[in-house]
């Protein structure tokens, strides 16, 4: 399954909190999001614009949100990543409807990469 039009861009950003249910109440009730359960360690949310995530299946880590941005090809991604200069953080790794890896920029900041498992319709 390929997500048109995603390839390269923004799709996701993961909060890893301590309180799935506390942080779904809050944002919940400050800014109105709504939520998807996956499982007890992620939750997916939604402000009608941009989808992102709790999980506490990572540390609180300091320096905020998790930005996660969609490939088409994700080895093809991974070594334009690498050739520009990015440190390969956590290597590729599946999930339920995907798989990913993190990387490091050149500035420190942490990002992933992630790509939705193929059809098998």
């Amino acid at each position: 399954m390929s997500v048109q039009g995603k390839d390269c861009q923004i799709d996701n950003i993961e909060f890893n909190v301590t309180e799935i249910v506390r942080s779904k109440a809050f944002y919940g009730s400050a800014f109105g999001w709504s939520f998807v359960d996956y499982g007890p360690t992620y939750t997916e949310f939604s402000d009608g614009r941009i989808t992102g995530g709790f999980t506490t299946g990572e540390p609180v880590r300091p320096g905020g949100p998790l930005v996660i941005l969609y490939a088409d090809d994700l080895a093809q991604t991974e070594l334009k990543l690498k050739n520009a200069g990015a440190t390969i953080s956590r290597e590729t790794f599946s999930f339920p409807g995907g798989s990913r890896f993190h990387f490091i920029d050149p500035d420190g900041y942490e990002l992933a990469v992630w790509k939705a498992s193929e059809s098998t319709d």
